[in-house]
């Protein structure tokens, strides 16, 4: 019978390297986004080999911490391993399911936010109304995202669950990716924001079921919005160039 081999009583070089590397990718010591230094210079850094080294990045290649690029060197994909393995999955799951997810988070969310808000949040979620108000007078949909990200992220802190901020956090970008790239009218425009206004309004009545019906809503709204502006495009893919708005054709 084969036995089982017993654990090492002391964590091998690469693994501490790992954790170290870990820590400091997690701390924001190299920032997502950025170029780590070049491995002559993390091996005269931390005094290992670069056998040691080599091993240690591939482990956080592996985790999805740290992506190489031919010629350019390794980058930070993620700050956490939890961060890479939600963000990558909602990436290539379908937008509606994306979109389901949201509705459960943000509306447990949002009912907790009721019960547990303290007046500083709420204060803040007034402040991220105004500047959503601003974002979408100016006409800056840009912007108008950004805020209603910041917004969301806010209604999920105020609901005092530490983990829930966590998978938010690290799904933020793929959980709201979905209100970008549609051209939304002055209507919606007013709707998207007056369901925001009816949140609050429920966070701040510590309206628990109040504050899940309107988060439920705001999602739905950002479905059916989908959702049209997609069938609208599949109609003019199948229209001939002649007939697209602002194109004509001499007779």
């Amino acid at each position: 019978m084969t036995r089982i081999s017993a654990p090492r009583r002391t964590a091998s070089l690469s693994a501490q390297l790992v954790d170290s590397l870990r820590s400091h990718i997690e701390s924001g010591g190299w920032p997502v986004g950025t170029r780590i230094p070049p491995e002559q210079a993390l091996v005269e850094e931390l005094g290992v080999g670069r056998s040691t080294l080599r091993e240690a990045i591939g482990a956080l290649v592996h985790l999805g911490l740290l992506e190489p690029r031919a010629g350019d060197g390794t980058y930070v994909r993620s700050s956490s391993e939890l961060q890479s393995v939600l963000v990558r999955r909602a990436g290539s799951a379908q937008r509606d399911n994306v979109l389901e997810l949201r509705t459960v988070l943000e509306e447990y969310a949002s009912g907790a936010a009721a019960l547990r808000r303290d007046e500083d949040q709420l204060r803040q979620l007034r402040e991220l109304l105004a500047d959503a108000d601003a974002a979408c007078a100016g006409d800056d949909p840009a912007a108008a995202v950004t805020v209603d990200a910041l917004f969301h992220r806010a209604v999920v802190r105020a609901s005092g669950n530490d983990l829930l901020v966590e998978v938010y956090d690290h799904l933020g970008t793929a959980l709201t990716s979905s209100l970008g790239g549609l051209a939304w009218d002055a209507a919606q425009v007013e709707e998207h924001a007056g369901l925001h206004r009816r949140l609050v309004d429920a966070i701040e009545a510590r309206d628990e079921g109040g504050a899940r019906t309107a988060a439920a809503a705001i999602v739905q709204l950002t479905r059916d919005h989908g959702t049209d502006a997609t069938d609208a495009t599949d109609t003019t893919d199948t229209t001939d160039a002649t007939d697209t708005p602002g194109v004509t054709e001499d007779r």
